[in-house]
């Protein structure tokens, strides 16, 4: 299935290459191992014990996200209403999330999250709001 026919949120791995004692490297590439060509990359780091940030959705943006370090909380609601709970604590595996996915992320104690974006930023594509983004999906809107 093409990744742009999926609508729901996915853990997602990436090979890890090495040994414990030298060490591992894992490494995303379009279009050997990652499903869209990545336009964008960001990082999130010292975010505070067990404070949440996202609160949003996006119209148009996949992202594949990865905890290099400490314990990510995804909590997501699909645009079928699913909501699920997904713990990233592996650095080699990574959480997909297409568009029309409203998302809660907890941070542990120096957790670092890497984001993988499709496109570069556009605030016009951010639903900020979760009463929007009911609406949007009551309203088939998608």
């Amino acid at each position: 299935m093409s990744f742009k026919k999926k609508t729901c949120p996915e853990y997602f791995d990436l090979l890890s290459i090495g040994e414990s004692k030298l060490g591992f490297i894992s490494v995303a590439e379009f279009p050997n191992n990652t499903p869209f060509e990545i336009k964008r990359v960001y990082w999130t780091y010292y975010t505070p014990q067990n404070v949440v940030r996202g609160y949003h959705s996006h119209k148009d943006l996949y992202q594949l996200i990865f905890a290099l370090s400490g314990t990510i909380t995804f909590y997501t609601e699909d645009r079928h209403r699913n909501k699920q709970e997904f713990i990233l604590s592996e650095p080699n595996v990574g959480l997909f999330i297409p568009p029309y996915v409203w998302r809660e992320i907890n941070f542990s104690h120096n957790s670092v999250l890497l984001c993988l974006a499709s496109s570069e930023y556009l605030e016009t594509d951010y639903i900020r709001s979760y009463e929007n983004f009911i609406n949007i999906l009551n309203n088939n809107e998608i």
